[in-house]
């Protein structure tokens, strides 16, 4: 990896909670709402670390499932997607931004199909639900990851 490359990784991981903040602004959350956007996204964050590690790609799996099933169970199908969205503009790697979008996608249709089942939960407790969901569909190969060349 060249040294551009890195720099556009370093910039892209560095303006996450600004760009989160702007993308749920921006799909028409309050901003009581983004605050919630950033709580779930640090808890599917934290909760991938620590149940997804081990194996490769499925830390990253596990937190696109997990992140977009809880957004899209809170705020909907709409702004979930706008969300994702905005977070892989600019994404330095094309083939990790598509496998990504692929995860979030799978997150997004269990988030719609269980959103009353995962109503009133806190962001811990929700992403919490969805951990064990989503290292089901890692096993049953319904999540994907990025394989070396």
């Amino acid at each position: 990896m060249g040294f551009a490359h890195l720099t556009r990784q370093a910039i892209h991981a560095g303006t996450g909670v600004p760009r989160l903040w702007v993308a749920a602004t921006r799909a028409g959350l309050s901003p009581t709402e983004a605050f919630e956007v950033l709580r779930i996204s640090q808890a599917a964050l934290a909760a991938a670390a620590t149940h997804g590690r081990g194996v490769p790609g499925r830390t990253n799996a596990v937190r696109h499932f997990a992140w977009q099933a809880a957004l899209t169970a809170r705020f909907g199908l709409d702004a979930a997607r706008a969300i994702a969205a905005e977070q892989e503009v600019g994404s330095p790697n094309r083939r990790d931004s598509e496998v990504d979008q692929h995860n979030n996608r799978v997150g997004q249709a269990f988030g719609a199909e269980h959103a009353t089942d995962l109503a009133g939960l806190s962001p811990g407790d929700l992403v919490g639900r969805l951990v064990p969901v989503a290292l089901e569909k890692w096993e049953a190969d319904e999540l994907v990851w990025v394989r070396p060349h």
